[in-house]
């Protein structure tokens, strides 16, 4: 009996501690869940700003603008590039890493640029801005080459894989039409054709020879239109 009650309080101690973990495990998601929100929501109103200062401004704080403007948007197309693909091509990891080392240089640079924005002596900034639009411009071409290799690479994959697939097409198409090749079929051994007669066409002889090709057709993995999602009006 001592021994029914240690187990059963030992189980009620495990359900406990299991649900302290699943919650705790939940609000942890759920806070990740609104800092990723946030972080974007931010991100989204800093670009609207500067793409309205690029336009709104003219002289070093226009330019200063449009340069974070150049850079945030290249540096961001290329990660979002990179980690899409980088699950179903492993040899992208080394074009990731090398990505966050020009990561790092990119953020200096944007931390460098903003900086500049609120200095008051726009004399001084403006003679340091060829060297700016020079490294913004190193830092920005680095991260589309390797978004656009990465690309070409993935597209050559898709060409290679969809060559092979026609190619296999075609021997199939040519079995299946292999019946146009051959003569009458023999039901008597030695090759003595089946005296028995042709039935016409759209007979229930017919009938037979459909169900067994429909049995020996393979059916579709995956339907060629999945299931249609709501169309918004953005």
């Amino acid at each position: 009996m001592e021994a029914a009650i240690a187990i059963l309080a030992l189980s009620l101690v495990a359900f406990v501690v299991l649900g302290v973990y699943l919650a705790v495990k939940a609000v942890g998601a759920a806070k990740r869940g609104v800092e990723r929100t946030v972080t974007q929501a931010r991100k989204a109103v800093e670009d609207t700003t500067l793409r309205a200062k690029s336009m709104g401004q003219v002289g070093v704080a226009g330019e200063l603008a449009q340069l974070r403007l150049s850079l945030r948007t290249s540096m961001r197309a290329t990660q979002d590039s990179l980690h899409a693909r980088v699950e179903q091509d492993e040899s992208l990891k080394e074009s990731l890493s090398l990505f966050e080392r020009l990561s790092g240089h990119g953020h200096e640079l944007d931390d460098e640029l903003k900086r500049l924005e609120r200095e008051p002596d726009k004399g001084r900034v403006g003679e340091r801005m060829a060297d700016l639009r020079e490294r913004t411009e190193r830092i920005t071409h680095a991260a589309d080459s390797l978004r656009w290799a990465a690309r070409d690479r993935a597209r050559q994959f898709a060409d290679d894989d969809l060559a092979a697939l026609s190619a296999e097409i075609e021997v199939e198409s040519g079995a299946l039409r292999d019946w146009a090749t051959k003569g009458p079929t023999t039901g008597v051994p030695g090759g003595i054709a089946d005296p028995a007669p042709a039935a016409p066409a759209g007979t229930a002889a017919d009938t037979p020879t459909a169900q067994a090709l429909a049995a020996a057709r393979p059916a579709p993995a995956y339907p060629w239109q999945k299931t249609a999602k709501p169309e918004t009006t953005n």
